[in-house]
């Protein structure tokens, strides 16, 4: 998308963890993804439980519409915003976070009717708010590990971003080839591949959860005094923090939901 979504430290001050602004920094940015995280919460919840919401949400065509709102969000302001304005990063950061959330109502939905249904591949899930609760608070323990790793550790974690950014596009091209294919009858449905496909995303947003904290860690050290850049990086990571936090979220949801 941006200069943000590479490597931004040559040099890295691996020694400087201590160091009160970079603190504040990346409060910041926690800040801004548990904003997120509450109301992508909020509006599933109101998506999921106002009748006259749900009746326009989860309907064809627009449930269809927001599911595929935040790839088509992302891919746009790959072009878009080369050069990103902390306006409209923040813009692109509060879209993805309400069409996300505003998609994840299904859950709430079926957990609100005590809904049983079937994904695409087949797997049955059964949802209850407790369900929901355990996800969340499984994936909010895991998530904050694994941050808490990469800005602690004195290890290199380049590599293992480098390698999860190219396992997600080689999923995510996967995960398009299979939509298609079934789709068009070439192929079944399956249940083994779409857990495939979710582990896959769930296990590559944890590293990535890892190395982003690191990135960003660093990336205040090559910006800091540039409110304009540090805006934007802010965006940035809460951005992708969100992005993974879900992706653990939903594989979390669907292996507890598949067990009930």
């Amino acid at each position: 998308m941006n200069q943000f979504n590479t490597s931004v430290a040559q040099g890295r001050s691996m020694d400087a963890s201590v160091d009160a602004g970079l603190r504040a920094f990346m409060l910041g940015v926690y800040t801004k993804l548990t904003l997120g995280i509450g109301l992508a919460g909020l509006l599933a919840f109101i998506a999921g439980t106002v009748d006259a919401v749900s009746a326009i949400v989860l309907s064809s065509p627009m449930n269809m519409i927001i599911a595929f709102a935040p790839v088509a969000l992302i891919l746009i302001s790959m072009f878009a915003m080369r050069n990103p304005s902390p306006t409209g990063s923040a813009i692109l950061y509060w879209a993805i976070v309400a069409t996300v959330g505003l998609g994840m109502g299904v859950y709430v939905y079926m957990a609100a009717n005590s809904i049983s249904a079937s994904t695409a591949g087949g797997i049955q899930q059964s949802l209850t708010f407790a369900t929901i609760g355990k996800a969340f608070f499984i994936t909010s323990s895991a998530f904050a590990a694994l941050s808490l790793w990469g800005y602690s550790t004195r290890n290199d974690l380049s590599a293992i971003g480098s390698f999860a950014i190219m396992g997600i596009w080689a999923l995510f091209a996967v995960a398009v080839i299979y939509m298609i294919l079934p789709a068009i009858g070439v192929i079944e449905p399956s249940g083994p591949m779409e857990w495939i496909i979710s582990g896959g995303f769930a296990l590559l947003s944890a590293l990535l959860v890892a190395w982003q904290t690191q990135e960003l860690k660093e990336g205040y050290y090559q910006l800091a005094g540039n409110q304009r850049g540090m805006a934007v990086m802010t965006n940035w990571g809460a951005l992708n923090f969100f992005i993974m936090f879900v992706n653990m979220f939903r594989f979390v949801l669907m292996l507890l939901s598949s067990r009930d």
